[in-house]
């Protein structure tokens, strides 16, 4: 059986996240004792106890969720020691995650570029006026045409059938509009800081890339899929390039997870808070397996069906 690691994305997060873990295993308490060296405050207190408007913000929720996934990964280690996984993904900041848990970024480094992101990205929000909606149960061809006629773009393609668009927050309105009169089950703008994977975000791409160019990134051990091309990069330059595009590409989510069934991958393990992955996965292909790593009780299904 072939097995994929999928990691969580900005929007999972939820006050608590990680704490029992901490309470119970070392190894947990390392990763969130070395993040707050790493970074130089306290993003263990956080993650714990919020409050939610401070655990929100981007500069906290991104490296947030990424430490909380990788120790959700590391303890799943421990209660399954001959864990074998041959591909990575991760939604948008996941990818970074991906790229962590495959050996391709240190730790350490990977929570300072996250942090970097984060700051880059809220600049941007703040240089703009964006937002960005979900469009449930429109046909893909129709929310493009959608989006050409309105001048905005595609943030994330999840599953079939849910879409988000990005762009400027009066021009979000009329695609809304426009989405429902063409017949969209649903379509509601979101509350976001601003509009992610989207033009908007062109402020971001060039100063993630001159961080990046300071980091030492190696090929990974596994796959690791690109949220832009929704195929794995074939060499460290690339890597680092498609991080950079990210910020202001689609999430080809959904593509991205059908390459890897379609090359035979069957068992998908979701780890960090919350199981917004593994509802896609359900729309996407509802019969490949779903495990999930949020916390203590899922830690111990997943470890029990892991073992068998």
């Amino acid at each position: 059986m072939k097995t994929a690691l999928l990691f969580a994305g900005q929007g999972s997060q939820t006050v608590g996240m990680g704490r029992d873990l901490y309470e119970r295993f070392g190894v947990c308490r390392e990763l969130f004792d070395q993040a707050n060296d790493v970074l130089g405050r306290d993003l263990r207190k956080i993650c714990f106890e919020g409050p939610e408007d401070v655990l929100t913000r981007t500069d906290n929720t991104q490296p947030g969720i990424l430490l909380t996934s990788l120790a959700c990964l590391a303890v799943l280690k421990t209660q399954v020691p001959n864990l074998e996984f041959s591909a990575a993904a991760g939604l948008s900041l996941g990818e970074f995650t991906a790229l962590t848990a495959a050996e391709a970024l240190s730790f350490g480094d990977a929570l300072r570029l996250i942090q970097a992101r984060a700051r880059f990205m809220q600049e941007a929000c703040e240089t703009t006026v964006g937002g960005m909606a979900a469009i449930m149960g429109m046909n893909d061809a129709a929310l493009a045409e959608v989006c050409r006629e309105t001048d905005v773009d595609i943030a994330n393609l999840n599953c079939p059938g849910q879409t988000v668009i990005s762009g400027e927050r009066d021009k979000i309105a009329k695609a809304v509009e426009l989405a429902q009169a063409r017949g969209a089950k649903r379509a509601t703008s979101l509350t976001v800081a601003g509009a992610y994977h989207s033009r908007l975000m062109e402020n971001a791409r060039g100063k993630l890339a001159a961080e990046l160019a300071k980091v030492p990134v190696h090929l990974p051990r596994v796959l690791v899929i690109s949220n832009v091309t929704a195929r794995p990069a074939v060499s460290v330059v690339e890597i680092k390039e498609l991080l950079v595009r990210q910020v202001t590409s689609s999430v080809r989510w959904s593509d991205s997870m059908q390459w890897l069934i379609g090359q035979g991958f069957t068992r998908f393990i979701e780890l960090g808070p919350g199981q917004v992955i593994s509802g896609l996965m359900k729309r996407i292909n509802k019969d490949v397996e779903r495990l999930s790593v949020s916390d203590c009780a899922t830690l111990d299904a997943a470890a029990a069906r892991l073992n068998t």
